[in-house]
C-alpha cells in the first residue's frame, strides 16, 4: 500500500514517504478572518479533512496544524471600515468559521494556532534571520532580502528578473523592490507589538512560517492550502523558513477553488456564498457531498442546478441506507466493515481520487438495492456495512452522530406527515386495486409536486423528501 499524491513543488504525482514512519504532519492554511467564510473557503477545510482521515484510515497517527491569520492589512481595514476593533473582528469571523467547518463535518485540528498568539517566535526567526544575511530592517520594517536564498520562486517557477512582488502601504526602505517585509512597523490606529527594531505588527507570510516550526518543527510532511497561495504567499514561507534552517515542508498540496461565473469565489469580487445561509437552505451534509467529492485539484463551478443534482445522488445513498433499516430493523446497528472495498482503496491511495472513490459507492448501492429488490437481506446488510465504511472515509455516513440531529430535524412531524401520506398511499393503490391508472398517476403526480418522491417496492409504496 503506498499513498500518492501530487507535490506542486515537483509537478507531478510522487509516492509519499513520511519523515516519521506511522505519522503523518501537515499543515494547512487557514482562515483569515477579516470576514465570514464562504464557501469556497471552507472547501480548503474539507479537502484535506478528507486527506486526513484518509491517512488516519490507513493506519498514520496525524498531526494536522490549521492556523488562523488574526491580524493583517485586510483586517485591520475592515476594523476601520466598520469602526471597530480589529479584535472584535476577528474573533467574530473566527466564530463563523469555526462553525462552518463543524457544520460541513470537518474534524478539529490538533491545534488551531492564532498569529497573534506567537509573536514571540516571529521575532526570534527574524532575529535569526537578520544574523545569517538573509534579512535586515528599515525605519521599523523587517525585510527578506529575495537575492540572498538561491531557491526563491522554485515553488511557483517564475523568473526574479520579472518578479512583481505584491507591496503594503508604508513599506519604506527596501533595498530592492521584490523583498517582502516580515514585519510593518508601527502606523497610527494600528495594533503594534514590542520588537528589538521597534513597534509594529507580523507580515502574512511570517506568521505561518514561524507557527510550522513551533508546532511541527524543523521539517514536516504536507503543507497545503488553496491554489491562490502559492504566490506569494507559499513562496514567501518556504524563503524564510529554509534561510532560517528548517527543511520545512517536504510535500506542497493545493485545492483548486469553487468559481461562479469562471472567477474564484472571492470577498472582494463580491460574488461570496457564505456558509451561514447556505446551511440554511441546504443540509450540511449536502454541502459537504458537493464540495467534498470533486477531486481537489478540480475546480468548481457554483450553481444551484449542480447543488441539486448533488442532492439528489446522496438521496440515492441514503435512501439504500434507510431502505436497509425499514426492511431489516438493523440499519442503526449494522457497523461499517473494518475495510473499504479494494478499489475503493486503490482510488484513494491515487491522489485522494475521490470521484473514482465515490463511484465505487453507487455501485455498491445499486448491488445493496437489487439484494432488496430480491428480498436477499443479508447480501444489502453486508452492502451496507461496505457504504458505511467508504462513507466514513469520506465523512459522509448518514448514520454517524455528528450528523444524527441533522437527520432528526422535524421528527416530531414525521410521524404525522408519514401517516397523512400513507392515507394518500392507499387511495392510490385502491386505485391501482381497480385498474383507475389515471387516477392512481395523478395522485402519484400530485405527491411528486408536493415533494414528495414515491416508489414502489416489491413491498409496497414508499414515501421521500424528493429533490428540491
Amino acid at each position: 500500500m503506498t499513498i500518492r499524491l501530487y507535490d506542486t513543488s515537483a509537478r507531478q504525482i510522487r509516492d509519499f514517504t513520511p519523515i516519521k514512519p506511522g505519522c503523518v504532519s501537515i499543515y494547512l492554511c487557514g482562515a483569515t478572518v477579516q470576514a465570514a467564510p464562504h464557501i469556497g473557503h471552507i472547501r480548503s477545510g474539507l479537502n484535506f479533512d478528507i486527506m486526513r482521515r484518509w491517512f488516519e484510515y490507513r493506519g498514520h497517527e496525524v498531526t494536522f496544524i490549521r492556523n488562523v491569520t488574526d491580524i493583517d492589512d485586510k483586517i485591520i481595514a475592515k476594523a476601520a471600515e466598520q469602526n471597530r476593533p480589529w479584535w472584535s473582528i476577528g474573533y467574530g469571523n473566527e466564530r463563523a468559521f469555526d462553525e462552518g467547518y463543524t457544520a460541513l463535518g470537518c474534524l478539529p485540528p490538533t491545534y488551531e494556532p492564532r498569529a497573534t498568539g506567537h509573536v514571540t517566535e516571529m521575532v526570534e526567526m527574524m532575529q535569526g534571520l537578520i544574523e545569517r544575511g538573509h534579512a535586515y530592517e528599515a525605519d521599523g520594517n523587517v525585510y527578506f532580502d529575495v537575492r540572498s536564498f538561491p531557491g526563491y520562486l522554485e515553488l511557483s517557477r517564475q523568473e526574479l528578473d520579472n518578479l512583481q512582488q505584491p507591496a503594503g502601504t508604508g513599506e519604506t526602505g527596501k533595498r530592492d523592490p521584490r523583498d517582502f517585509a516580515m514585519w510593518k512597523a508601527a502606523k497610527p490606529g494600528e495594533p503594534t507589538w514590542a520588537t528589538p527594531w521597534g513597534r509594529g505588527r507580523p507580515g502574512w507570510h511570517l506568521e505561518c512560517s514561524a507557527m510550522a516550526h513551533k508546532y511541527l518543527g524543523t521539517a514536516f510532511d504536507i503543507h497545503g492550502g488553496g491554489l491562490d497561495l502559492i504566490f506569494p504567499h507559499h513562496e514567501n514561507e518556504i524563503a524564510q523558513a529554509k534561510a532560517y534552517g528548517d527543511d520545512f515542508a517536504r510535500y506542497w498540496v493545493h485545492n483548486a477553488w469553487v468559481t461562479m461565473a469562471g472567477d474564484k469565489m472571492s470577498k472582494s469580487l463580491g460574488n461570496s456564498v457564505l456558509v451561514s445561509e447556505m446551511v440554511k437552505r441546504w443540509r450540511p451534509i449536502v454541502l459537504r457531498y458537493y464540495l467534498g467529492t470533486p477531486h481537489y485539484r478540480s475546480m468548481i463551478e457554483y450553481s444551484e442546478e449542480s447543488l441539486r443534482e448533488a442532492e439528489s445522488a446522496f438521496a440515492r445513498i441514503e435512501g439504500f441506507v434507510q431502505r436497509v433499516g425499514e426492511l431489516t430493523g438493523k440499519a442503526g446497528v449494522v457497523e461499517p466493515s473494518p475495510e473499504v472495498p479494494p478499489a475503493f482503496a486503490e482510488a484513494m491511495d491515487d491522489d485522494l481520487g475521490v470521484p473514482q472513490a465515490l463511484a465505487i459507492v453507487h455501485n455498491t448501492v445499486r448491488q445493496g438495492n437489487s439484494a432488496l429488490a430480491a428480498d436477499d437481506k443479508e447480501a444489502a446488510v453486508a452492502r451496507l456495512a461496505e457504504v458505511r465504511a467508504m462513507l466514513g472515509v469520506l465523512g459522509l455516513d448518514p448514520l454517524d452522530p455528528h450528523w444524527a440531529g441533522e437527520t432528526g430535524r422535524g421528527e416530531d412531524l414525521h410521524g404525522v406527515v408519514d401517516s397523512l401520506v400513507r392515507l394518500v398511499l392507499d387511495q392510490r393503490e385502491a386505485a391501482r386495486a381497480r385498474k383507475d391508472w389515471a387516477t392512481a398517476d395523478a395522485i402519484r403526480d400530485q405527491l411528486g409536486q408536493s415533494g414528495l418522491a414515491i416508489e414502489d417496492s416489491p413491498q409496497g409504496p414508499r414515501w421521500s423528501l424528493g429533490p428540491r
